[in-house]
């Protein structure tokens, strides 16, 4: 056992593949000088008991790139290292039982090509000829993944401890961490049973205990970690003499089943079975005093509990019918962390600076290689090579107390397997935020969605339409909202709708040199008083960070929104940045937002308001509407003339009651999404995410390259406006079957992969679906024809002029 080093550059808390992979990775940049602290043994927590699997699947781009890169440093890792590993890449069969898993299977196979993987539809026939003890007759498909596989989980953290250990860093075993101390500079000191610790950064590695860990930061602006933890349970089977057989014959093992309409893995282990059910009367622990977490729960178990998973195994064994002529060796129950979304934390701790988390991992083998990397990089570099917004910690943020964590997990584990549709709204632990109009939408029949746990009308029913959760259980656009977002979308087009939009994170900044700081912030250029624009912040790549409307109020007196989701990560970037005698103030909860747009909607405001409504585009003004105190914006993210109106909670009833009293139709996310498409306004972690430079999402307006200030991402696109751009924004008309294209699917052009979609929606004023996309540069010429993958089937499609498709001219917006 090491000796205690006074001083680190990062120190990790938590032994198991996510701790050694962080420090592994944190080494192989050059921190050497980097300590891991493990209370007990390496892999003492979900580590040890994890059954291995190494999925690429995903219908995630940044989670498939993660777990893409795991694979490949598996296979070379044992060589590297010089540490025998037993990785084996089996394959993986994904059994489908339904067209519409089908589909599912086609977009991840596509977004999956296009990382390289050789992913491969199957016939039923095709799989049996693979896997010839399995029951194919009910089958609609299948998806075959090469990659996948599985490790010993024990072998593959030593591994990269041994690796991390050989370059210079240090593994502290049988040391607990026991809290921390923030000094003035942002340091950290990490007290131990061993003693003190001085670093620079510290990391939260501590898997099922990561909450508890993570309470030691809220004296330096950290919150409860959001997670809960589950009780997974899988079974290894007594070995099987026709498995052996197959096993010798063949020279391998079988591949591995996920019968994810069933909802179960299955793989060969040894000459027998591994079957690992997730059952939707699933069970979690340690949620209350009657199931009170352990001090140290290191290398143990609960006791088995089958008849939770007793159908799942039924099924099983009809699928396989060898299963069933084998006894049951051994039943694994252990505990497994779940983030409410299921997907873990990985990157900077909200609020607090110099502490980041790795934390919180549901398939944490399958994960392990690709989230060290990431971390890695936060931590070095300051960004990640892939946009990884899916498992940034401040994706989450006021809204997820105790239940909603718990009620979430369960959620996610009892629907592990489950197809994420496009108009699917999951309904546990809803209502976390409401907007002061809430009950009037919804009596108005407004269809919620959670956006940051604010809930916000999707579209609005009338009486008799199927609101059902299984309606929406569909990849295409048609369901009972098709025909009432046209209805939206056409009274915005022809007279005037409104919006009520709760849970824009507004910032306000002030002080003397607020001007200055904010022009060495942005990229662009700052606004007069009295106006608004658009601002970008990037990173030292030039990258995408993020998009504010920027108000002025006074010389040194801005407002800041972003969107609701960005709130934690906006804020964490703004308050970081801000010198001193420059305030930042938040007044995201105590105001509400309604989006009045439409050609009519200055002749319905005109009677409501003391407020001069002649007054320009992007300008704004404080003013009175229906008698209450009200912040106007003449801004329209619909391309129709508009406004904003923003007004203290407790005034926007009667605003509300007001605009819809003179007329104004509702209308949801779903019409705001298809009218912004239209005009080709980006939506963010969409089409603007730090998978692309400024100049490749066509935002060169919004980039000062000759102003004096030195801001971040200067250099490198002074150095891409020189060399050029590799790749460039493009608006596609589509012709669209009965799917427009998700995020992420693949454009093609004479059989190569040349780009991707960033969004897709039907634009019911253009009359046809529209996407934005990504191409490579030489293809942005209008005209160009492409074809976007779309759930397996490709459609034309053809780049647009570098213009909105609807009033190009902005000539309604401007009206």
């Amino acid at each position: 056992m090491a000796d205690l080093p006074k001083k680190a550059k990062v120190v990790i808390i938590g032994g198991g593949v996510i701790g050694c992979s962080s420090l592994y990775h944190l080494a192989k940049k050059g921190w050497t000088d980097c300590v891991l602290l493990e209370k007990n043994e390496l892999t003492a927590g979900s580590t040890w008991h994890a059954a291995g699997n190494v999925p690429t699947f995903s219908t995630s781009w940044g989670i498939m790139n993660m777990q893409r890169y795991s694979t490949e440093l598996y296979s070379r890792l044992g060589e590297e290292v010089d540490y025998p590993m037993n990785y084996h890449q089996t394959g993986s069969i994904r059994l489908a039982h339904t067209r519409e898993r089908m589909q599912e299977f086609e977009r991840a196979a596509s977004m999956g090509r296009y990382q390289g993987i050789k992913m491969e539809m199957w016939t039923p026939e095709e799989a049996k000829e693979r896997y010839p003890f399995m029951e194919t007759h009910d089958l609609a498909g299948v998806l075959y993944d090469p990659t996948d596989g599985d490790i010993d989980p024990a072998q593959v953290t030593q591994a990269l401890a041994k690796g991390a250990r050989d370059m210079g860093a240090k593994i502290i075993r049988f040391c607990p961490a026991t809290g921390v101390t923030q000094e003035k500079d942002g340091s950290w000191i990490v007290h131990t049973e061993q003693g003190d610790i001085a670093c620079d950064y510290v990391v939260n590695a501590a898997g099922y205990y990561a909450q508890r860990v993570g309470e030691w930061f809220k004296p330096y602006g950290g919150r409860t970690v959001p997670m809960m933890v589950m009780s997974h349970q899988y079974l290894l089977s007594e070995e099987v003499p026709e498995v052996e057989a197959w096993t010798k014959e063949n020279g391998g093992k079988l591949p591995l089943i996920r019968d994810v309409d069933v909802s179960y893995y299955l793989r060969q282990e040894k000459h027998g079975f591994n079957l690992g059910p997730y059952e939707p009367n699933c069970r979690a622990h340690w949620t209350d005093d009657s199931d009170p977490m352990p001090d140290d729960f290191s290398f143990q178990l609960w006791s088995d509990d089958l008849d939770r998973i007793e159908d799942i195994v039924t099924d099983a064994m009809e699928r396989v019918p060898l299963l069933g002529q084998s006894g049951i060796s051994r039943v694994i129950n252990g505990p497994i962390p779940y983030a409410p979304d299921g997907l873990p934390l990985i990157g900077p701790m909200p609020g607090v600076k110099n502490a980041f988390e790795a934390c919180v991992f549901t398939f944490g083998i399958a994960q392990g290689g690709g989230a060290g990397k990431v971390l890695a990089e936060w931590i070095v570099d300051g960004a990640t090579e892939w946009d990884m917004w899916a498992v940034d910690p401040r994706r989450y943020t006021d809204y997820t107390d105790h239940d909603y964590c718990v009620k979430k997990g369960m959620e996610v584990y009892g629907n592990e397997y489950a197809m994420h549709f496009p108009h699917h709204e999951w309904p546990a632990a809803r209502d976390k935020k409401l907007s002061p109009v809430h009950d009037k939408v919804k009596a108005l029949g407004g269809v919620m969605g959670a956006y940051n746990g604010w809930e916000r009308a999707n579209w609005y029913a009338k009486p008799g339409d199927d609101t059902s959760l299984e309606a929406t259980h569909t990849w295409g656009r048609s369901g009972p909202w098709e025909a009432r977002v046209r209805e939206e979308c056409e009274a915005v087009r022809d007279a005037c709708g409104v919006l009520d939009l709760p849970g824009f994170s507004r910032f306000r900044i002030q002080g003397a040199g607020a001007d200055e700081w904010l022009r060495g912030f942005v990229t662009g250029g700052l606004p007069k008083v009295g106006r608004i624009n658009l601002v970008y912040v990037a990173d030292t790549r030039g990258r995408i960070v993020t998009e504010f409307s920027c108000i002025r109020l006074d010389e040194d007196d801005f407002v800041l929104i972003t969107a609701a989701t960005a709130q934690w990560h906006d804020g964490d970037l703004i308050r970081n940045a801000v010198p001193e005698g420059v305030t930042v103030s938040e007044t995201t909860r105590d105001r509400d937002a309604l989006l009045l747009a439409g050609p009519k909607s200055r002749d319905l405001l005109a009677p409501l308001t003391d407020a001069d409504l002649s007054a320009g585009w992007l300008t704004h003004q404080h003013c009175t509407v229906a008698g209450k105190p009200a912040f106007l914006i003449r801004v329209s993210f619909t391309g129709e003339l508009g406004w904003e109106v923003h007004a203290a909670n407790e005034d926007m009833p009667a605003i509300f009651d007001a605009i819809i009293e003179a007329g104004a139709k509702p209308f949801g996310m779903y019409a705001l999404n298809s009218l912004r498409i239209e005009k080709g306004y980006r939506a963010w972690k969409g089409d603007l995410s730090t998978d692309y430079t400024l100049l490749e999402g066509g935002l060169e307006r919004f980039v000062k390259l000759d102003k004096p200030q030195d801001f971040t991402g200067k250099a490198a696109l002074l150095a891409e406006k020189q060399q050029g751009r590799k790749k460039g924004f493009v608006t596609l008309k589509v012709d669209a079957g009965e799917a427009d294209a998700p995020y992420m699917s693949p454009l093609w052009h004479k059989g190569e992969i040349v780009g991707e979609t960033t969004s897709g929606a039907w634009g019911y004023r253009v009359g046809h679906s529209v996407a934005l996309g990504m191409v490579r540069a030489d293809l942005t010429v209008p005209g160009t024809e492409l074809e976007v993958e779309i759930y397996g089937e490709k459609r034309p499609a053809t780049v647009q002029e570098d213009q909105p498709m609807w009033d190009p001219e902005n000539a309604r917006i401007r009206a």
